[in-house]
């Protein structure tokens, strides 16, 4: 009998690991420069899987996803329904300037029909990392589906240094 108390135990408890890995959270490293000054290569992330299921992907979420069988990490600019240009490092939004905080390096002139739209279609986003200058990014492989995110950057948890929320 204390043996299968034992069993049942350690089953439940791989039970609820695997259950919150595959529906609640995962940890997701930074790899690259990409997203730098914000997230920095080698930091370790915890990912909202549960962001997916319960609320609506919204512009500045800096989001996991899969692209061509590599999880990455970038923020969302542009979402459904709107025409998304930049014009001498500026971003603009349905031709209105926006402002963006959280980058520090330079953004080359790009439009959303280099990517061959009009607009972004229902379901699918723009992501751009933070360090444009050394990013891969929608720039290069397009737009991504919203089914393919797989959750929302919401702590970053290494370096312990610098622990924090991510917003």
């Amino acid at each position: 009998m204390r043996l299968f108390k034992e069993t049942l135990k350690y089953l439940l408890t791989i039970f609820i690991v695997i259950f919150i890995v595959i529906y609640v959270a995962r940890f997701q490293q930074i790899i690259g420069p990409s997203m730098s000054p914000n997230l920095e290569d080698g930091n370790v992330i915890l990912v909202s899987r549960i962001h997916t299921h319960f609320f609506r992907a919204r512009r500045g979420d800096i989001i996991a996803f899969l692209q061509d069988d590599r999880h990455l990490i970038k923020r969302i600019i542009g979402l459904p329904g709107e025409y998304i240009e930049f014009k001498n490092n500026y971003l603009y939004i349905n031709g209105n300037p926006f402002e963006e905080l959280y980058i520090s390096t330079n953004t080359d002139d790009f439009s959303l029909t280099n990517l061959g739209y009009e607009i972004i279609p229902e379901g699918m986003f723009l992501v751009l990392g933070d360090n444009r200058e050394d990013s891969l990014d929608s720039r290069d492989f397009g737009l991504i589906q919203e089914s393919d995110i797989a959750g929302r950057a919401i702590l970053r948890i290494w370096p312990i240094n610098r622990f924090k929320l991510i917003r």
